[in-house]
């Protein structure tokens, strides 16, 4: 295929684009490959001064257009008598709604050209092949493919481990990833397990995703695991494997949890379809919670109501808090900070092992796992950390971002594999930022940008749904890393209140106190540049040495001591 084909008109002048936060922009409007330019035209001022601006097809979650067909008669004289002319004037609009939540507005003069650049776009948005987006043609100069692609990141994680405990090991069993291709080629185990039982362990696993380590807490040698659900069935079918693998997580007389992220009901319904929980009788020393998140298509409505409600500017306060109650984006933000703290209340309180699963482990279960760590390591918190972290936890555990970031809340297509369960865990990680403000080395831009790479990006860093993808797509030989993207601009991502806090920052839940992220949600509606200013008058100061992050120490929410978030989990984990 050549893109050549699915661009109808290349170019068109007199385009007016309108959007929020800048000024109406005439000029001409070309169509490339992978990308929307308008270039403006020169003022009547006699100034040379040029706007252009740049927008990302693939950016582009849903397209509306109207054409406007103006005619009228003209009265004149022929050969002395009266005649009527016909005079048409057609144009089009085209509204682009975008996977970042930016709303643009092309007005196009002509009817045939407004029509084509809309098939253009459409076209252009949905190729299908990934070797033909644009992170695979993305060259900038001042980078080299072979640099930003982390080395793996889980041996240099199990090297920190195996500076405290010989408990455990990597293993290469999923080299060729035959064992279980939702997982990248090497995997923490305990070392106690043969890979010949790992296999066997993830033979009875829903797509092969068996246990495997998630996090080792120093402090007290408690670990978190992950894995899917067990493949029990209506019979209750049993593996001694996939129970050794779990018993040699425990030393004698330790126990462990388990955390379903399904409800008790739902988990009960999943044997009749073959899957559901482990048996009590079959996993002592383990005791199940359960602690339901929504995932999949209600949590994608729920996005999408409430993006309707943000762009909405006609309502009322009343009847703004009920489109916001309404949409429940809050409590799926509520529940998932208390499901993640009741791993941590496991792993850091009751000195108590902890695997966290739901059904396909691929979605909630990476969202209690990487938010956990975020509440309990302050290396999480860094800018480095925190870039491992999703490596470990998001990008190579599985999470199939081509899948579930295919559209945004804009889009006509309500596909069932589509959820924000990403931007969910970063909306909670902004949360954690807001009630600590000291403790998180990265600001909210680094996670603007996530959220903005995740749907369309330029960089291979988010590109298809596993390794095992990425390996054949070539992903690291052929595109670039989005992390050497943003360590080029390190200084643009860093808080400059940020100093270190070695302790576990426990958040509160209480309703009062999960607010709505307006950075991401309301940026394009209303101005942020008295909170820029501010923040940049932050970094003057705290660059200038006039004030230290450590001065303010004394009186930051960081220092509010520990509490329990979630009282049910409390009274759940003391039973």
């Amino acid at each position: 295929m050549e893109f050549a084909e699915l661009i109808k008109t290349a170019t068109v002048d007199g385009v007016v684009l309108s959007c929020p936060g800048i000024q109406p922009v005439r000029g001409t409007l070309c169509i490339t490959s992978h990308h929307l330019l308008l270039s403006s035209q020169r003022r009547g001022d006699g100034e040379q001064s040029r706007i252009e601006l740049w927008l990302l097809i693939r950016n582009v979650d849903a397209l509306e257009k109207s054409v406007q067909n103006l005619s009228w008669f003209q009265s004149s004289w022929t050969n002395g008598s009266p005649r009527e002319t016909r005079l048409t004037n057609a144009s089009g609009t085209i509204t682009l709604k975008c996977k970042d939540l930016k709303v643009l507005q092309l007005e196009i003069p002509g009817m045939e050209e407004c029509l084509n650049i809309a098939r253009s776009i459409e076209a252009l948005s949905s190729v299908e092949s990934v070797m033909m987006t644009y992170p695979f043609f993305y060259r900038p100069q001042s980078m080299r493919l072979e640099d930003g692609w982390p080395p793996c990141v889980l041996k240099q994680y199990y090297q920190q481990i195996a500076l405290d405990t010989d408990a455990w090991r990597l293993s290469s069993l999923n080299e060729d990833f035959g064992a279980c291709p939702s997982y990248p080629p090497v995997v923490i185990v305990p070392a106690a397990v043969e890979d010949g039982a790992l296999r066997k362990s993830a033979r009875f696993r829903h797509g092969r995703r068996f246990p495997v380590l998630s996090y080792y807490h120093k402090k007290n040698g408690t670990v978190m695991l992950r894995s899917s659900q067990p493949l029990v069935g209506p019979n209750r079918k049993r593996c001694p494997e996939d129970e050794l693998l779990l018993s040699a997580v425990l030393d004698r007389g330790d126990r462990g949890f388990i955390l379903d992220t399904r409800s008790a009901q739902a988990a009960k319904q999943a044997h009749m379809a073959g899957g559901g929980t482990e048996h009590k009788a079959s996993y002592p020393g383990w005791k199940r919670l359960h602690r339901p998140l929504e995932r999949g298509r209600p949590l994608q409505e729920s996005f999408v109501r409430l993006v309707e409600a943000c762009n909405d500017p006609s309502l009322s306060m009343d009847r703004w808090l009920s489109k916001l109650e309404a949409s429940k984006w809050l409590s799926h933000v509520k529940e998932a900070l208390s499901t993640a703290c009741l791993a941590a209340q496991c792993v850091e309180r009751e000195e108590a092992c902890i695997l966290v699963h739901g059904a396909e482990g691929t979605d909630t279960t990476l969202l209690v796992t990487a938010l956990a760590q975020v509440i309990l390591d302050p290396d999480c918190r860094t800018l480095a950390g925190f870039q491992g972290l999703l490596e470990r936890e998001w990008i190579q555990a599985g999470h199939p971002f081509s899948l579930r970031c295919a559209h945004s809340a804009y889009s006509h297509a309500r596909l069932k594999q589509e959820s924000p369960a990403f931007l969910l865990f970063l909306d909670c990680v902004w949360q954690l930022g807001r009630q600590f403000p000291l403790s998180l080395e990265f600001s909210e831009q680094l996670l603007l940008t996530l959220f903005e790479h995740s749907y369309a990006s330029p960089y291979g860093t988010f590109l298809c749904s596993n390794e095992k993808e990425r390996k054949l797509c070539e992903v690291k030989e052929k595109t670039h890393s989005l992390w050497a993207g943003l360590n080029r601009e390190r200084q643009k991502y860093l808080n400059p209140l940020y100093t270190r806090n070695p302790l576990v920052i426990w958040p509160t839940v209480e309703p009062q106190c999960v607010l709505l992220w307006q950075g991401l949600f309301l940026r394009w509606i209303r101005s942020s540049k008295h909170l820029d200013d501010a923040w940049g008058e932050i970094q003057i100061i705290v660059r200038n040495g006039k004030i230290l992050p450590e001065q303010s120490r004394e009186s930051a929410p960081d220092q509010i001591p520990a509490r329990d978030v979630s009282e049910a989990g409390t009274k759940e984990l003391a039973t």
